[in-house]
């Protein structure tokens, strides 16, 4: 049993814990990696669910493009909306109770959406979904870094960033298969079980917090400590430019479908599908980012896979099949990579106050999902897709300036 010592004063809890940390050959560990990677399996395949699904669903309900993408930024902004909940209660709840009841609940939530017949209710749906979700990315990596040595803090975030890799893909495909084979509301549903068996996997089996017991810390500290990152010259850039990646990552993926099955390409659905093996080079591309970051600075890999993102999204502005693929497989490589290496940071710059750090972190990540990802789709109804990545390229031209500070020292 962990020795626990709590003094929450007038302005700063302070907590001391004597439990030693998870290491890599312990058991503790595996299971820590395996269940952190369910989790993220689990909320990715929730989150994007609709992603590959928005022309069938568009058409379905008769309306447009950026009206669709609603159902996926409306659970976005739901998990950014959580996250900032999380982000002031989240100290107050254990742990694993938290991740285990978020992911549980969502795949009910999931499930019982395959049967709503409003395109209002369904987003209304998604939006609560986002939210319940936010209870495990609120406290994924604050988990990590409480609970696992600090010389594998690395592999465990990889882990869970995979499961967010292998989730997205294997969810969207999943997806677009099942829809075309038997409708889109099936395909909800399936994904709505698988998630629900991997929420009972991660409650049985993801260890208990030892370095981590749940306080009531007063919302005022929270929020003292919210403002104290969002004035840091070291956070805010890290916050921006996860928001910025996100949003031109999953603004592509939104709209390529849409691209894909118009002229000059007219793939078949069948055909889009496999464009979502793609994020299979987004678990390169995080295995990459932390072979690099043990040579050279945090800054310098985030900012040269950055300029990778922007030559993919630059790739993709050519009526070509080969080089649009080349794009996107080279952009979903360097925003894995730049996301795994951003995560990192911030949980390694917030010395105290993780949970509030890394969900600040996540706050920005998801806002700028949501509007990035449903504003780019007006944008794109309302002129032509070169204007649309331009504009993405944009928005990556500026995380890069933003990794320009002679105070970062990671």
């Amino acid at each position: 049993m962990s020795n626990l010592t709590v003094d929450i004063t007038k302005d700063k809890p302070d907590i001391r814990i004597t439990t030693e940390r998870a290491t890599r050959q312990s058991a503790r560990f595996k299971k820590i990696k395996f269940c952190i990677f369910l989790s993220g399996l689990s909320v990715f395949a929730q989150l994007y669910l609709f992603q590959p699904l928005l022309p069938t669903v568009a058409q379905h309900f008769g309306t447009s493009v950026g009206n669709s993408s609603l159902l996926v930024s409306s659970a976005t902004i739901g998990m950014a909306l959580g996250l900032f909940f999380f982000g002031l209660k989240a100290d107050s709840f254990s742990r694993k109770k938290q991740m285990s009841f978020a992911l549980i609940a969502s795949a009910i939530l999931t499930i019982i959406s395959f049967q709503i017949q409003s395109l209002s209710l369904l987003i209304t749906l998604g939006l609560m979904k986002g939210f319940v979700l936010a209870g495990v990315s609120s406290v994924a990596l604050a988990y990590l870094t409480e609970e696992v040595e600090f010389s594998v803090i690395g592999l465990a975030i990889s882990m869970y960033l995979n499961g967010n890799t292998i989730g997205g893909m294997s969810g969207r495909i999943l997806a677009i298969i099942f829809a075309g084979a038997f409708g889109w509301r099936n395909a909800v549903l399936l994904i709505g079980i698988e998630s629900l068996f991997l929420g009972l996997l991660f409650w049985k089996f993801f260890p208990e917090s030892q370095l981590f017991q749940p306080q009531s810390i007063p919302v005022r500290f929270k929020l003292k400590q919210m403002k104290g990152f969002i004035s840091n010259s070291l956070m805010l850039p890290l916050f921006i430019i996860g928001g910025l990646m996100v949003g031109t990552f999953v603004s592509v993926y939104n709209y390529l479908t849409f691209r894909l099955e118009a002229k000059p390409f007219s793939l078949n659905h069948y055909w889009i599908a496999f464009i979502f093996l793609m994020y299979a080079f987004g678990v390169v591309g995080a295995i990459i980012a932390r072979k690099l970051s043990e040579h050279y600075k945090l800054r310098q890999v985030l900012r040269g896979f950055l300029l990778l993102f922007l030559l993919g999204v630059g790739l993709m502005i050519f009526d070509n099949l080969a080089l649009t693929i080349t794009g996107l497989g080279l952009l979903t490589t360097a925003f894995f990579a730049a996301h795994t290496m951003a995560s990192r940071m911030v949980a390694i710059y917030a010395v105290e106050g993780k949970s509030a750090a890394t969900s600040l972190y996540w706050l920005f990540y998801y806002t700028g999902s949501g509007i990035v990802g449903s504003s780019s789709g007006y944008l794109l109804h309302a002129t032509n897709w070169s204007v649309y990545t331009i504009s993405l390229m944009a928005l990556i031209a500026v995380a890069c300036l933003l990794t320009i500070s002679k105070e970062q020292k990671l």
